[in-house]
């Protein structure tokens, strides 16, 4: 429940009559659950490119005279979760090279930059505290500056990539887009007007008017210029989508692999009603990613779902600080619960995800002080006992409190009733993609691109159920 953040969301937007930087403006809005620190825009008129950059929420960052001031008939656009505010701006995208005539962001994480440094180094360029998106750049920005064109550099650095990455990048007259060869991060292609729309999710092609055509398939790049667009291969597709889009990322209303959103998140419920069914007065979901999930178990149980727990929608991440006391208090803070409702009551709390176990544990605690007689808490996902390594940003393992307890630990921990996780295979039924096609990393420690020099970190002697 919300210790789990994606790092990025993306946009590429190419139309000659397009309003380009209002509309990734709006696209950026419809992504902004996926990066809430710091969002970038970079526009291109033919002639030169032009960047806005600020910390914050998309909405605090862009003022009328920026969108204004982002003229042209291509852009790119990034919003970006980073772990302090000192950090938000600093590595804040897109990435311009110093030239100013290409401009590169990145939804994902490379375990490995090895190859890339080794790359620059060889070719003089520094490397020094270069984060990976950056140092993708300057390797393409190497070939351009040596007359290579935009696609001919891309497919001489893509072998140097190691890790999970959607990307789309621009000169100043070609869109480009590209994913690795798993698709571990989502990239959807539409189409707007006589122009061309590229996005992490498709709730940003709905939100500003543009129609879904297909998903970038892994390993593809596609080029978006004058002369329309142009798909060119530069790996084989071996498709190992991040199962975490499905339980807690995306949007309800966004499509991955030509399934809904909440109809993934309602089948997780049915399941979860087929594996342990409760009896309980009521069904409680933690918004928003457990109303959908509460839906399909009230649906399945026959018993009534109450929307006890109340968000405060406007509770995004601060720059002030909390205190050690009122950090204790950050549940009250995003949640309130309807005493009246629960007085009294046996009731079963939905939750997609428990990673450190203290948001939960504050949790179940306020459900018990707002009168509940009965806590019982359900997980519409396994256990999560492995970090992430491809752009999600997970504690340390010995962080995570199911890499440490089993689950009679884990259900003391939280002082729950009972507690009960949704099995592997059921996610994996619920989703309805084949178990090869998805990467259960964070759930059985099975990374299907290689880790390289960070395999080290992983601790397999975890508990066994």
């Amino acid at each position: 429940m919300n210790e789990l953040k994606e790092k990025c969301g993306i946009v590429g937007i190419y139309g000659a009559s397009l309003p380009v930087s209002r509309l990734a403006f709006f696209a950026l809005f419809a992504l902004q659950h996926r990066g809430q620190e710091a969002s970038g825009l970079t526009t291109s008129d033919g002639r030169k490119l032009h960047t806005h950059k600020g910390a914050g929420l998309v909405a605090q960052v862009y003022k009328e005279k920026d969108i204004d001031s982002l003229k042209g008939f291509l852009g790119i656009g990034h919003n970006r979760y980073s772990t302090s505010a000192g950090e938000a701006l600093d590595h804040a995208q897109p990435v311009v090279n110093v030239e100013n005539s290409f401009a590169l962001a990145h939804n994902g994480n490379l375990p490995s930059v090895k190859m890339l440094e080794k790359f620059l180094s060889s070719k003089k360029i520094p490397t020094k505290n270069h984060s990976d998106s950056e140092l993708v750049t300057d390797a393409i920005s190497f070939y351009l500056k040596n007359n290579n064109s935009i696609i001919e550099s891309v497919k001489k650095v893509f072998p140097l990539i190691t890790g999970a990455f959607s990307m789309v990048m621009m000169d100043k007259n070609n869109l480009v887009a590209v994913r690795d060869s798993c698709g571990m991060r989502p990239l959807s292609l539409g189409t707007i007007g006589k122009g061309y729309v590229v996005a992490s999710e498709t709730c940003a092609l709905d939100t500003i008017g543009a129609s879904f055509v297909r998903e970038i398939i892994p390993g593809e790049m596609i080029i978006i210029n004058k002369n329309g667009l142009k798909s060119i291969k530069l790996a084989k597709p071996n498709p190992k989508h991040d199962i975490f889009e499905y339980v807690y990322f995306a949007r309800p209303d966004s499509i991955f692999n030509g399934k809904l959103i909440y109809e993934v998140r309602k089948n997780f419920g049915k399941t979860l009603a087929r594996e342990c069914l409760l009896k309980v007065d009521m069904i409680v979901p933690v918004p928003d990613t457990g109303v959908p999930v509460a839906l399909g178990y009230s649906e399945v149980s026959g018993i009534p779902m109450e929307m006890a727990l109340v968000k405060n929608r406007y509770v995004h991440r601060t720059f002030i600080e909390p205190s050690q006391k009122s950090r204790e208090h950050s549940v009250a803070l995003k949640l309130i619960p309807l005493k009246s409702i629960l007085k009294g009551k046996t009731i079963a709390v939905i939750d997609d995800s428990i990673v450190r176990g203290t948001t939960s544990k504050r949790l179940v605690e306020t459900l018990f002080k707002a009168g509940a007689k009965e806590v019982h808490f359900l997980v519409s996902s396994p256990p999560v006992r492995y970090p992430d390594f491809y752009g999600i940003d997970t504690p340390k393992q010995k962080e995570l409190i199911a890499s440490n307890k089993n689950i009679k630990q884990i259900r003391k921990f939280l002082g729950a009733t009972s507690l009960y996780f949704l099995s592997l295979k059921g996610l994996l039924d619920s989703i309805g993609l084949p178990k090869e096609h998805l990467s259960t990393s964070l759930f059985t420690g099975i990374y299907p691109i290689d880790l390289k020099e960070r395999k080290h970190e992983i601790n397999y002697d975890t508990p066994k159920e």
